[in-house]
């Protein structure tokens, strides 16, 4: 069995979550793969290694003295190899960063020297062979991630150096230049490698004991989920779950790799299993629910809509001219509305009020402005009834009022549309009702 190993930023913020790194590791022979993220904060007052390089490269871009912000970003570093006792110098790496950062070499070549050192860091602390990402992970001139060549690349490499450890969150363009992945995207790396050596599991550790059922910042100590599917996981996620990358889902879910989110301080958890499919029953009739503020309804009336050709076409057509996505467009005999993200809307509002005159000839259009959803997602809701009457009954006696209802024919999820002052009380109501009063 071979495992690939990510861990996040705040389980190697400092040399004592280090130790807990490598005894994990060392726990486990098929903990072969190892992707470190940059050291994240050791307390909630500090700065994240990562914020530290851009603002240093930000003085380094403007011309300005930088000398001081980067000795301070040498100063974690040798905290945490002092503090493991190794016999590892650091200083020709910060020289070469110097040297790059006086010649302007970029903002993603800045932001990717924190897992580049940290890999350092890991693979002299665990013996392990240090493979530089920017050797096996390609993009192309504009800055797409090549997939296939990564693989390729990545996979015979791999093979012939043994136990590993890739920094996460970077590669490079072919002409060498480093680019990197978006925030977070020490998950990509870890799908990534795990597909290319055909790993058993992906494990990727954090500090949480898996996939939460709600916001811990909503709902206290909210329950872990044990199993969930990648679909369920991919629901989550866009309404606002932010365990794992989206994008850290794709490699592995095609290659059929199981993901296992644990959490470094409690190794013992067993965390959350994320998985293509099973045929075990969620502990609850919801696996989670989630959410996010900051949508905008257009309701769009027109007498007779129903029977026109073509008119909800005309509709969207308005807002792929003007380039915004919509999320949802749930529909009445004469009214159709269409919600989209208020931070992209603003900007071209009155485009598109013009637009949707000018195409669907509307009879009227209202806006609503004070729109959040929340999404009640969970593979155990098809064959559970009454899912959608306990939801709507749980917010009618918080006294919220429902804007928006839309579920899919896959019954993996019901979207919620309430007032972004009540989103906080809905999730607190629909996680009362199936899940608190359940244990």
């Amino acid at each position: 069995m071979s495992k690939v190993v990510k861990f996040g930023g705040s389980s190697l913020a400092s040399a004592e979550q280090f130790r807990k790194v490598g005894a994990i590791i060392r726990a486990d022979k098929s903990r072969r793969y190892v992707v470190p993220s940059a050291p994240g904060k050791r307390n909630s007052e500090d700065t994240k290694v990562t914020d530290m390089l851009y603002a240093c490269y930000a003085l380094a871009e403007a011309g300005k003295p930088f000398e001081t912000e980067l000795a301070a970003i040498k100063a974690r570093y040798d905290e945490i190899v002092s503090g493991l006792s190794l016999n590892l110098s650091l200083d020709e790496e910060f020289k070469t960063i110097s040297v790059q950062f006086q010649g302007k070499a970029g903002a993603d070549y800045a932001a990717s020297r924190g897992e580049y050192l940290n890999g350092i860091v890991m693979a002299a602390y665990l013996g392990y062979t240090f493979l530089d990402a920017a050797e096996v992970v390609f993009f192309d001139e504009e800055g797409n991630f090549l997939a296939d060549k990564t693989d390729e690349v990545l996979s015979v490499r791999v093979k012939e150096l043994g136990n590993v450890v890739l920094p996460g969150f970077y590669g490079a363009k072919e002409n060498g230049v480093i680019k990197t992945f978006s925030r977070g995207g020490s998950d990509i790396t870890g799908s990534i490698l795990a597909k290319a050596v055909h790993a058993d599991i992906y494990e990727n550790w954090t500090d949480v004991s898996g996939v939460l059922v709600a916001d811990p910042h909503i709902i206290e100590n909210p329950v872990a989920i044990t199993t969930i599917t990648y679909k369920e996981l991919r629901e989550l996620s866009y309404m606002g779950a932010t365990v794992l990358h989206e994008d850290a889902i794709f490699p592995v879910r095609k290659s059929g790799i199981p993901i296992n989110i644990r959490n470094t301080n409690r190794p013992e958890d067993p965390g959350t299993m994320i998985v293509e499919s099973t045929c075990k029953q969620p502990e609850f009739t919801i696996t989670g629910v989630a959410g996010k503020k900051g949508f905008v309804s257009i309701n769009v009336e027109k007498d007779m809509m129903n029977s026109e050709v073509g008119f909800g076409r005309k509709v969207l057509e308005a807002f792929e001219q003007n380039g915004i996505p919509f999320e949802h467009m749930p529909s009445g005999i004469d009214t159709l509305s269409v919600f989209v993200h208020r931070p992209e809307f603003e900007g071209k509002e009155q485009a598109i009020l013009s637009a949707l005159h000018r195409l669907a000839k509307p009879d009227s259009i209202e806006i609503d402005a004070d729109v959040a959803l929340v999404a009640v997602v969970g593979r155990g809701m098809k064959s559970n009834r009454g899912v959608a009457a306990r939801t709507l009954a749980s917010l009618a006696h918080q006294n919220i009022n429902i804007k928006m209802i839309d579920q899919g024919s896959s019954e993996l999820n019901i979207i919620i549309g309430v007032a972004n002052e009540d989103f906080d009380n809905a999730i607190r109501a629909i996680y009362e009702i199936f899940v608190s009063t359940r244990l």
